[in-house]
């Protein structure tokens, strides 16, 4: 296992993280999975021995039973690993059931810690985006919890570039604890976050963590033009994340699987391997329903994607140069920073556009 800082803290985290988000199987997480106790503690046994030590989970999956199990999963071995969860998400029917603000907070971390049976959150999210309570306040509650031991560093999930900013310079200028880090949706598939997030990241020092880094399984090779596991949470009719071009996933899929077959590894593993490869990414939150699911992501860790290879990826997946990017490429790009080449770097072959 590869480990690396997350962001600008101290913290080294794995860079295969386990996700929870199959735990449970309430409500609507039962399109995913339904997996009790005793399926957890033989899944997380094989990420511990593969050398995960970040362990993901939210309260609002399953409606808190995906931290009831992990919690029990964990017992006797919390000490040695890491825990992520995070709150914002509604959780129930009150006008006070969701949000960032200070009740919402302190009252979902504390419940967020009898249901893990744990005194501390390693790194809790803001899961969403809250424009109604301010900034000030989510940073005060936040500081609060850091302050009493309950919370270790911070992060966001979800945020646009202006809302994370915001967030910064709010936490900078009350001098409030900043956000170390970020969770967000980012494949091959779904480059978005190359405009805005991945700069930032770099250039404020976040370290940035992925969630469903195979798109829901979409990347991993189970799923083609014509084929739908039967088994696969799509089949139950999940529709996260959005493909609006199918002809482009199933082309990004064709290379996956060429790449694959040339290496005698699996789609699966090349485009986790892709992904540990862009800037400020740190670790990958990776699900599965089975043992095999997860020895085979925690090896892509070990493939190495030489330049060719990394070519055919960028050309058949990056994401139209929109404006003011190609602009910039035009008329700036003898002045880029690191922060700026998360992006332009990914369009070094074109003329003027």
């Amino acid at each position: 296992m590869e480990y690396r800082v997350l962001g600008k803290s101290g913290l080294k985290v794995s860079a295969i993280s386990m996700g929870t988000f199959s735990f449970g199987g309430v409500g609507a997480f039962s399109k995913v999975a339904s997996q009790d106790v005793s399926d957890a503690r033989r899944l997380v046994d094989v990420c511990i021995d593969g050398g995960v030590n970040l362990f993901d989970t939210a309260n609002m999956y399953s409606l808190g039973r995906s931290e009831e199990i992990l919690g029990e999963a964990l017992k006797g071995r919390r000490d040695s690993v890491l825990i992520s969860s995070k709150a914002r998400m509604r959780i129930g029917d009150g006008p006070n059931d969701e949000g960032t603000s200070r009740f919402h907070l302190i009252r979902e971390c504390e419940r967020s810690l009898k249901r893990l049976q744990t005194d501390h959150i390693d790194i809790y999210h803001m899961h969403e985006w809250d424009g109604v309570t301010p900034l000030d306040e989510m940073l005060s509650a936040l500081d609060s919890l850091i302050r009493s031991g309950k919370v270790r560093y911070i992060g966001c999930s979800n945020y646009s570039g202006w809302h994370l900013m915001k967030a910064l310079g709010v936490a900078d200028q009350r001098r409030l604890p900043r956000f170390v880090t970020q969770q967000i949706h980012y494949t091959l598939e779904a480059r978005e976050a190359e405009y805005e997030l991945l700069p930032i990241s770099v250039d404020q020092g976040l370290g940035v963590t992925v969630w469903s880094p195979l798109a829901a399984g979409l990347l991993s090779g189970a799923f083609g033009r014509n084929k739908t596991p039967k088994d696969s949470r799509q089949a139950e009719g999940w529709s996260e994340p959005p493909i609006r071009d199918k002809d482009r996933l199933w082309a990004i899929v064709d290379i996956l699987e060429e790449i694959a077959a040339e290496r005698g590894m699996t789609a699966a593993q090349v485009s986790l391997a892709w992904t540990l490869t862009r800037p400020a990414v740190c670790s990958l939150v990776v699900g599965g329903l089975t043992e095999q699911h997860f020895r085979e992501n925690i090896a892509a860790v070990d493939l190495n994607l030489d330049a060719e290879e990394h070519e055919k990826l960028n050309q058949i997946s990056r994401p139209p140069y929109i404006y003011p990017y190609w602009h910039q490429h035009n008329f700036a790009r003898e002045r880029f920073s690191d922060a700026d080449q998360a992006l332009h770097s990914n369009y070094k072959d074109l003329g003027l556009v």
